[in-house]
């Protein structure tokens, strides 16, 4: 019988192969500063790409999982989501 994992467990198997340039943009990053106070994208990211730093959202592209979740999920519509180059992002092994 298979144990279940954690979502820890599960996101360890997980690999990437990190491209040089970002696919992940925030567009006005004053928006952040003066109309996000929640910071919302910090929170439904799964795979926590998004960590707000005193006055600046700090963008950690390598991890990114790909679910297109803040493409969607912020209010102001200030994050840009594009596929990662070829060859480059996500890679699932299955475990």
């Amino acid at each position: 019988m298979m144990k279940n994992q954690t979502i820890e467990e599960k996101q360890y198997l997980v690999r990437f192969n990190a491209d040089t340039k970002s696919h992940l943009h925030v567009l006005d990053p004053n928006i952040c500063l003066t109309k996000c106070p929640d910071k919302i994208c910090t929170i439904f990211c799964p795979a926590s790409v998004y960590k707000w730093e005193e006055i600046r959202m700090h963008v950690g592209y390598e991890g990114c999982h790909e679910c297109g979740s803040c493409r969607i999920g912020c209010p102001y519509e200030n994050i840009k989501w594009e596929y990662p180059r070829g060859g480059h992002g996500i890679v699932f092994r299955l475990g």
